[in-house]
């Protein structure tokens, strides 16, 4: 099990991960710098969606 960290700020979120975790669209909180990001998980490589402005 590996902590997914925040894209922004790169600190720990409350989120942990697994080898065979696969997230779509998944929106990721951090408690630290208070923003929310969407993301993307697949074998534990984590990416960041863009969102539609």
């Amino acid at each position: 099990m590996e902590w997914v960290y925040c894209p922004i700020c790169k600190n720990k979120t409350r989120t942990k991960i697994r080898k065979d975790t696969e997230l779509i669209n998944f929106p990721l909180f951090c408690p630290k710098c208070k923003q929310e990001s969407v993301i993307n998980v697949t074998k534990q490589k984590i990416t960041v969606v863009e969102p539609d402005a």
